[in-house]
């Protein structure tokens, strides 16, 4: 079924509304949307196309058991205007729960959105969206819009990763365990989660081929180091072999500016392959 539109009013989209319909037949559409939206999702795509090499604002409004709206941001390479046919590895940013609310821009302020709105190059398309206001990560939304980008943008499909820092870092661990065969690494920063379900059989054949590369701060006095150390231990004792836990000694909460600083961080997330 397709998507109703409903453009963000600040990238100059607008609304229309056809003429010629009867209360009746406005009423049955009406009803037909209304059921089709508790079992479907349904998404709002902006009719602005992102121009290669800068980063954009876009918002997905989604229906899972419940309405989602989601502001991101949305980087693609600055070679996808010369390599038109190429598909492209997709990362994911969760941010911290300092940032949520309806300030788009403020999912900028950490991590890879904020190098890339610092002129930063990625060979990557980056997705960062923005958590609404006295909520937390909501899987289901996240995979929504992970799959409408797809629908939008070329995507590699075998190159679909996820990061996030503190909030963020909970919501990459959770979709690490509830999705693990949608990704291809996974990068949880000053993060914790849910170490039970690492361990449940089902959840372990498609963990075992997932990368992981962890970091945390050892004077973390907000997310203690443990909550990262349980998780990674969790994670071995499920079978997957390629993780790490990069511990800077002198950190306190902030240790995602070490961690997205790192030489090798972003060479090693591409190098996985679904």
């Amino acid at each position: 079924m397709s998507a109703a539109v409903e453009p963000d009013s600040r990238l100059g989209g607008n609304r229309a509304v056809g003429q010629g319909f009867t209360v009746k037949s406005l009423l049955a559409l009406a009803a037909i949307l209304f059921l089709a939206g508790c079992s479907t999702t349904h998404v709002a795509k902006s009719r602005v196309s992102p121009v290669p090499g800068t980063q954009v604002s876009r918002r997905f409004v989604g229906v899972v058991q419940k309405t989602n709206q989601l502001d991101y941001l949305l980087y693609v390479p600055k070679a996808a205007a010369t390599e038109p046919a190429k598909r492209w590895p997709l990362v994911l940013f969760l941010h911290g729960a300092g940032e949520r609310g309806t300030n788009v821009n403020l999912v900028a302020v950490h991590g890879p959105p904020k190098q890339a709105a610092a002129g930063r190059e990625f060979p990557f398309i980056l997705v960062s969206p923005q958590c609404p206001s006295n909520q937390t990560w909501d899987n289901e939304a996240l995979i929504a819009l992970i799959d409408t980008i797809q629908s939008q943008v070329p995507v590699d499909p075998t190159r679909i990763y996820v990061t996030g820092l503190s909030m963020g870092g909970y919501g990459t661990w959770s979709l690490a365990l509830r999705y693990p065969e949608k990704f291809a690494a996974v990068a949880p920063v000053c993060g914790g989660g849910d170490r039970i379900r690492a361990l449940l059989p089902s959840q372990q054949q498609a963990l075992k081929t997932l990368g992981v590369w962890a970091f945390h701060g050892a004077k973390d006095n907000v997310v203690p180091l443990s909550e990262s150390e349980r998780m990674v231990d969790a994670f071995k004792r499920a079978g997957v072999s390629d993780i790490q836990l990069t511990v800077y000694p002198d950190d306190g909460h902030d240790s995602w500016t070490h961690a997205y600083n790192e030489p090798k961080f972003y060479d090693w997330l591409l190098s996985h392959r679904r």
